[in-house]
């Protein structure tokens, strides 16, 4: 049985409330940015999987959606779940260009150090992900810098209008969203009365595209994987992957996202 170096499972109830777990002891992981929680498989020196809340979420929801979780850690990953940083009165990222706030680039990398020195994650073999606000979050970092991470796995989420004119490249990236999302639907929607407008996912591939140096717009390849429809560009710059991979559901972290999303990983060069 996997050894958990977490505490009452990392979900233990004191009445309505969830105990925070920093690896094996109670309370989240504190840095000089911010906070995070994780969860540690029973290997040594395991790769990482940074998972970002939605809006208005938080770390402890992150881990208690047991169906990702779960199969991360039986696999030797460890799982994090930073805390974002407050956007009008309610935890967010503070990812679109321009935005005040914190650098949420130099928190994650923080975190992730701090976890190598405490608990011997491997700094090498990271893999940022996020849901909805989150994976707005993980776009633009990875548009920014591709380099900070092994690779990127956004779920539901993608740039804002206006679109980035150019990426960084080339970059890692798996994106998975519902063909029935309506809070951020494949062709995005306007927000705030007009003051914000989600961007098109479709648009968004172009420029990965465009930044991994592809030969073609057309897919390389097609296949499924359970309810997954999936797509790849290969092709493309040398150590860049994309894929994208839609699901007959809504805003949701699907069942069978976190295997699926391993299965590509592993299969990377040097993952």
């Amino acid at each position: 049985m996997r050894v958990k170096h977490w505490l009452a499972l990392g979900l233990a109830f004191v009445g309505q409330t969830a105990l925070a777990t920093c690896g094996d002891e109670d309370g989240m992981c504190e840095t000089e940015a911010g906070a995070y929680q994780i969860e540690l498989p029973a290997a040594e020196n395991p790769p990482l999987v940074v998972f970002l809340h939605g809006y208005g979420g938080t770390g402890t929801g992150t881990l208690k959606n047991r169906s990702m979780v779960e199969p991360l850690l039986d696999r030797g990953y460890a799982v994090m779940a930073p805390e974002g940083s407050t956007r009008n009165g309610r935890q967010s990222w503070n990812f679109f260009p321009g935005w005040e706030g914190r650098d949420e680039a130099a928190f994650l990398n923080e975190a992730v150090q701090d976890a190598a020195n405490r608990f011997g994650i491997d700094p090498d073999h990271v893999v940022l992900s996020g849901f909805s606000a989150g994976a707005f979050m993980v776009y633009y970092l990875a548009c920014a810098a591709p380099d900070t991470f092994s690779a990127y796995a956004p779920v539901s989420g993608g740039f804002w209008r206006p679109h980035p004119e150019t990426c960084e490249g080339p970059v890692r990236l798996f994106h998975t969203h519902g063909w029935t999302d309506n809070v951020v639907p494949l062709e995005g929607r306007i927000l705030g009365g007009g003051r914000f407008h989600q961007g098109d996912i479709f648009a968004g591939l172009e420029i990965w595209r465009v930044a991994n140096e592809c030969e073609d717009t057309k897919p390389s390849g097609f296949s499924t994987t359970g309810q997954f429809m999936r797509r790849n560009w290969m092709g493309c710059a040398e150590g860049s992957a994309l894929e994208f991979a839609l699901f007959p559901g809504g805003h949701t972290v699907p069942t069978g996202w976190a295997d699926m999303m391993a299965d590509w990983y592993e299969g990377l060069p040097g993952s």
